[in-house]
């Protein structure tokens, strides 16, 4: 699978926070493999009816998404999902939600997804742990502080953190969650995880280096 390659106007990845209302607003992309729960995890958490761009799969899309393992899957994302979705504790903040589509041949959209984000979960199914490389590719050259959040679907293996960070190829200063797309808790839970990460990042000097 090839890599993304970032075009020359592709936008600053790391992008400031907005105020407002006494909280603070963040930009955040859930992103992952064609079938990995990124629109059920939108869904799960947010506060607002999810904005979901899903169309049914039909017969051109068969040479190009495999369905091993999501048989019964029938739809999918071709332009991103949206939700929001508050958090109080420590203080007070909310998050915008954007899941990217996951197939290759929409991955041009994830540029103009990730402007101004603070950063991004790729969420794996490793069932399908190859789906998962573009995306991460794709953070690492554009310099998005991400996360990895392992989707445990039913009947999938649960490999160690150690073993899906070494087959995928990332440092070990990425944050690694088990996270059920369904749940709303273990949901939540990732995404405080990521924007703590990305704080970290930010305050970091050579991850500005963009």
């Amino acid at each position: 699978m090839n890599s993304p390659t970032c075009r020359p106007d592709a936008p600053a990845a790391h992008g400031p926070a907005e105020t407002g209302a006494g909280r603070t607003v963040f930009k955040v992309v859930i992103a992952g493999g064609f079938g990995a729960g990124k629109t059920t995890a939108v869904g799960a958490i947010s506060d607002i009816p999810p904005l979901s761009t899903e169309e049914r799969l039909t017969e051109a899309s068969v040479p190009v998404d495999r369905l091993d393992h999501v048989a019964s899957k029938t739809t999918t994302t071709v332009a991103f999902d949206f939700g929001r979705v508050g958090f109080t504790d420590p203080h007070p903040f909310e998050l915008l939600l954007f899941g990217t589509p996951g197939q290759q041949r929409f991955s041009h959209l994830w540029y103009d997804v990730c402007s101004a984000a603070v950063g991004a979960i790729v969420l794996i199914d490793t069932r399908r742990l190859e789906d998962s490389f573009l995306a991460v590719s794709f953070f690492e050259q554009i310099r998005l502080p991400f996360i990895i959040a392992i989707n445990p679907f039913d009947g999938a293996h649960l490999f160690r953190h150690e073993d899906v960070r070494q087959a995928l190829d990332i440092a070990p200063d990425i944050p690694m969650v088990f996270c059920d797309a369904r749940e709303a808790t273990q949901v939540a839970a990732a995404l405080v995880t990521l924007v703590d990460h990305a704080l970290t990042c930010l305050t970091t000097p050579t991850s500005l280096d963009i």
